[in-house]
């Protein structure tokens, strides 16, 4: 037969043999065709090799067998010079999958400066709960398509929130733009550092499909007064009055200051020490004297690895934890429809922004970069900046 593997017939007539029969398609490219035995329908492959510096490289494209006989060549050959055009770009020769991508990228993250474990936590996450077990999930990354990727994204947005798992009858809510947007900044981020690292060569399957929707991630605009929180404190139970004490004291992540233990409170010094956060950097944050009082009385007869908030059972603060104690507190408070917890993170940091502190610095207590708390704040800077303006009149 020779290298002539392009019709039924040859193929039919190959000997069985361990190596493939090849053939030429261009220059350092060749397919090939593989049967080990006379009943075996065979195996394709693709060969590279690099003219300028001699690399060689090798890929199975599998049997096709999904196909009919008589196409199966035709498939062979396109899904190969797919792959050189992928080579001759400067593509990796092993083409991971994008489960593979995603679990790369987390790697990537835990091992960079600034980034750390609770951001590669987080994303670890969400690629379990929408990548890992998709079928999107199993797609060689070469091989994406746009209209996969659209197809996950629509799914991802019809997929409901389910709201207080734990409950006798759990209800659910429409999963919302903005918490849409966060899970394919995910995805995207995984796939550009893909791109960056050769294992694909062109952005064009996501570059559309993984835009943010704009005007998703609007303005928190549920605020509450010195006044409500007082009212929220004097509401809640008495093992979660603690914790929200903590919110209303600092412009901290709910998670953040649940994962404190006793040992991240200095006391002598009345320092606190925040751990990795999801912006993922440690930092150190001098309490004032009242609020270190406070957090003296927390930790006190505590060990260090003890939670310094915690629910009667002992357990630490969780999101699925606070959610109820947070909305009874908030209804009986009657406080405004969709007050949440992090309402209060909002709440302080608009106090520090209008009470004139400098952006960087509440940049740094909150635990966010300067551009997104300009982004989502610094609107209430106007009157400062008129202030200012009027002290210039003569």
């Amino acid at each position: 037969m020779g290298s002539k593997i392009d019709t039924v017939d040859s193929r039919a007539r190959a000997k069985p043999r361990s190596e493939p029969y090849w053939v030429k398609l261009s220059g350092g490219c060749t397919l090939g065709y593989r049967k080990l035995t006379d009943a075996s329908i065979g195996s394709w492959y693709a060969r590279y090799r690099n003219a300028e510096t001699g690399a060689r490289a090798k890929v199975s494209l599998g049997d096709f067998s999904l196909l009919p006989a008589a196409h199966r060549y035709d498939a062979a050959k396109k899904e190969a010079e797919q792959w050189f055009t992928h080579l001759g770009r400067g593509g990796a020769s092993v083409v991971p999958t994008l489960r593979s991508v995603c679990e790369n990228y987390v790697k990537h993250v835990r091992s960079t400066a600034g980034k750390g474990d609770g951001t590669a936590d987080d994303l670890t996450a969400r690629f379990a709960r929408w990548v890992d077990d998709a079928p999107i999930g199993r797609v060689l990354v070469t091989k994406l398509t746009r209209r996969q990727v659209e197809a996950w994204r629509a799914e991802l947005a019809a997929t409901p929130v389910l709201i207080d798992p734990h409950a006798k009858e759990p209800r659910t809510r429409v999963r919302a733009a903005s918490s849409v947007n966060r899970d394919c900044a995910a995805l995207r981020a995984a796939l550009n550092y893909a791109h960056d690292m050769g294992d694909v060569t062109t952005d064009m399957a996501w570059r559309v499909a993984l835009r943010p929707t704009k005007g998703a991630d609007g303005r928190r605009t549920v605020y509450l007064d010195r006044e409500q929180r007082r009212r929220l404190l004097g509401s809640a139970e008495a093992d979660f009055a603690p914790f929200l004490t903590g919110m209303t004291y600092l412009p901290l992540r709910p998670g953040a200051l649940a994962a404190l233990t006793a040992g991240d409170f200095d006391r002598k010094n009345g320092v606190l020490r925040i751990g990795k956060d999801k912006a993922g950097q440690e930092r150190r944050i001098k309490l004032p004297t009242f609020t270190a009082a406070t957090f003296s009385k927390l930790a006190k007869d505590k060990l260090p690895a003890a939670p310094l908030f915690a629910q009667f059972s002992g357990r630490v603060w969780t999101k699925d934890a606070w959610k109820k104690p947070m909305r009874s507190a908030a209804i009986a408070a009657a406080l405004p429809p969709g007050t949440v917890l992090y309402t209060l993170r909002h709440s302080t940091i608009t106090d520090l922004v209008v009470g004139g502190l400098d952006l960087l610095s509440v940049a740094q207590l909150s635990g966010t970069s300067v551009e997104m708390i300009e982004k989502h704040y610094g609107h209430l800077r106007a009157d400062h900046a008129a202030e200012a303006l009027a002290k210039l009149v003569l």
